[in-house]
């Protein structure tokens, strides 16, 4: 059975932990897009991580990690990345790279940096970990495929002699900067050569016997649909596509083998970088909300950036649960919101007057006013809870109308930042 844990609105939806929860029941865990541009926060009985490129399921004996071919792989990253796990008392964990994976190289970086210079107050809020770069370059086709380490030295000088006729036109005369050496590159990829070999494999067929022994492979997506270069809020989004649906491409197996798609969805909303976000906040109301927030406060695992702060937004999330393909909801950091008296919540977009419950095209969504709905709040401290019949009945009517409005089943209630702060809930929706 294949099962997928992906983010429903923009990303920081607490993506980490439920995966890494459910990887105690999977024998096979796949990163299958992005990379090493967004994080994921984990708590666990090692301790508390920032993954970036590793599977969540690292932490995890008996399970097999996979960085997918649809990764942004940075090798360095990924290399630094095991060490401070194993550093830090994590067993080594099984991983294998697909030899179809792509290298992040250092001027796909160089080029991200130099783009947010050029565009100034007008950038995209790029991590500068040459993510866009990197994608352009793989749908370009002059991207450089994992396998290719090892093919001859010839062929891959061949190769890069080629991409950097054109790089080095747009590095001198768009960004005046110095031309990249063949010779630099070149060492660079017999470096990563060596770093990267004990991990290569032909991972689809690991996939295609694993589904005929009836394995258990969970799909591990970072950010979320709000962030989709198709269906977001584009073009301030990523570089790969988000999407569940996304996953049996980037790791290479059928579709129809995904049976469950777990839409995490935040109890109130955040987001790193620009972009449309009509539920935001600001001021002391935000900063309060920012410092509770989390597992430590709300800020970015990758770039420590203080991330934008709104309230629940009904229309955003019924969307992108939509677009998952959802079949269950996770709702997290509950908790946090124990402080407020009142919690609002957006039921839809005033756009020009109208109200809709619709989430629409971005320059709609650019001048929508959020629709706000005030429920009350339950003052509690709801950490320790297992059951949901024990949580506070305005802590259960929040979840229970949000549901209403979203539309899809929330299935697990995360009450606290650790593996086993979960409440399984029955929801009416699933029967």
């Amino acid at each position: 059975m294949v099962k997928a844990v992906v983010g429903a609105n923009w990303g920081d939806e607490g993506k980490g932990k439920i995966t890494d929860m459910m990887a105690t029941d999977a024998d096979i865990v796949i990163r299958f897009q992005g990379g090493a541009n967004a994080g994921h926060t984990i708590v666990n009985d090692y301790g508390k991580f920032a993954l970036h490129t590793l599977p969540s399921g690292v932490f995890n004996q008996n399970v097999v990690n996979i960085i997918g071919n649809g990764v942004a792989l940075n090798i360095p990253i990924l290399m630094k990345e095991i060490k401070s796990i194993v550093d830090q008392g994590v067993p080594t964990p099984k991983i294998f790279v697909s030899d179809r994976a792509q290298m992040v190289m250092s001027y796909h970086v160089a080029f991200d940096v130099y783009e947010e210079e050029r565009l100034a107050g007008k950038s995209f809020g790029s991590t500068k970990s040459g993510i866009a770069p990197f994608y352009s370059d793989k749908y370009a086709k002059i991207g450089i495929q994992v396998g290719e380490l090892f093919a001859s030295e010839e062929r891959l000088r061949e190769r890069v002699e080629n991409i950097l006729v054109r790089k080095n036109v747009v590095i001198e005369n768009l960004y005046h900067k110095p031309a990249i050496k063949v010779d630099d590159i070149m060492k660079e990829l017999k470096e990563y050569k060596e770093m990267i070999a004990p991990y290569v494999k032909d991972t689809t067929v690991l996939l295609h016997e694993a589904l005929k022994e009836n394995k258990t492979i969970l799909l591990e997506g970072q950010l979320g649909t709000l962030k989709d270069p198709d269906h977001g809020i584009y073009p301030m989004v990523t570089s790969s596509s988000t999407l569940a649906g996304y996953g049996a491409i980037g790791a290479g197996i059928p579709p129809y083998e995904i049976k469950q798609i777990v839409a995490v969805c935040k109890a109130y909303s955040s987001a790193v970088g620009a972009g449309a976000f009509v539920s935001e906040i600001f001021g002391d109301e935000a900063d309060e909300l920012r410092r509770r927030g989390g597992d430590g406060g709300e800020y970015g695992a990758t770039t420590g950036r203080p991330r934008r702060m709104g309230w629940f937004d009904c229309v955003a999330s019924k969307y992108g649960c939509r677009l998952q393909g959802a079949t269950d909801v996770a709702f997290t950091v509950l908790d946090v919101l124990g402080y407020l008296d009142e919690i609002p919540v957006c039921v839809g977009y005033d756009v020009n007057g109208e109200i809709t419950k619709e989430f629409p095209q971005t320059s709609q969504l650019e001048i929508a006013k959020p629709v706000l709905k005030v429920l009350p709040g339950w003052k509690e401290d709801i950490r320790g809870i297992k059951n949901y019949e024990d949580l506070p009945e305005n802590c259960r009517k929040y979840i229970e109308f949000v549901e209403g409005e979203i539309g899809y089943p929330i299935t697990m209630v995360s009450n606290g930042p650790g593996r086993k702060d979960i409440i399984y809930r029955e929801s009416p929706l699933k029967k």
